[in-house]
């Protein structure tokens, strides 16, 4: 048996750049859900902000329209912390829904208040 042989060597090869392909995959996997994450809870903050801007409406009832869609789309830990106010943009009187929530970074867990969305919405008179 020759020692400068290449017997054994593809198995070698097979594993160290599967290993790079595995942990490549679960990047991108992880890196979608964050975004989605993230697009989900902009939806709701924007959606809760309108809500509350429609005549009649308070903005606690945009904060708790926001957290029920959220809850129907997320895990209710993403839910948590949502503020609704009052807002002057440009002399432009305004709704805005802020939720604050962790970014993802390996599953589910990651750093808290590390996402933070708003949504806007002109106020209806």
């Amino acid at each position: 048996m020759n020692s400068s042989s290449d017997e054994g060597s593809a198995v070698v090869e097979f594993v160290l750049v599967s290993v790079l392909v595995v942990a490549l995959m679960l990047a991108l996997v992880q890196l979608g859900m964050a975004l989605h994450i993230r697009n989900s809870l902009v939806s709701a903050a924007a959606e809760g902000a309108r809500y509350a801007a429609s005549a009649d409406r308070e903005p606690a009832d945009g904060a708790d329209y926001a957290r029920t869609l959220i809850e129907q789309t997320l895990p209710g830990e993403f839910a948590g912390d949502i503020y609704a106010g009052y807002e002057d943009v440009e002399g432009v009187p305004t709704i805005v829904v802020e939720v604050r929530a962790e970014l993802p970074i390996v599953g589910w867990v990651g750093p808290a208040d590390a996402l933070v969305v708003q949504g806007h919405a002109m106020e209806e008179s």
